[in-house]
């Protein structure tokens, strides 16, 4: 687990790939759409926790997923990003 000044990493417990990660913010916003709730100076430090936390569990090369709405395969309901590095399961 990593933690910073309102965020933090934690692994998946169901990985779709060989490092999969969740970054979360501890505020609760419910989903990407809500983006606009975070002030640009919290936005910025979001993204650059995520490529932190990337950079930290060793991934050059990572994809970062955030699932919208039920149909795009949004379960939680708390505004988070998946880091998936290596290699991934059920993804094109």
């Amino acid at each position: 687990m990593r933690e910073a000044d309102g965020f933090v990493a934690i692994e998946d417990i169901n990985p779709r790939a060989d490092v999969h990660l969740l970054v979360i913010p501890e505020r609760h916003v419910p989903s990407f759409r809500e983006i606009g709730e975070f002030e640009p100076v919290e936005a910025k430090r979001m993204l650059e926790f995520v490529a932190d936390t990337a950079r930290e569990a060793g991934l050059e090369d990572y994809r970062v997923i955030v699932n919208v709405g039920e149909g795009a395969g949004q379960t939680i309901f708390h505004l988070h990003w998946h880091i998936l590095g290596g290699h991934a399961t059920g993804l094109p």
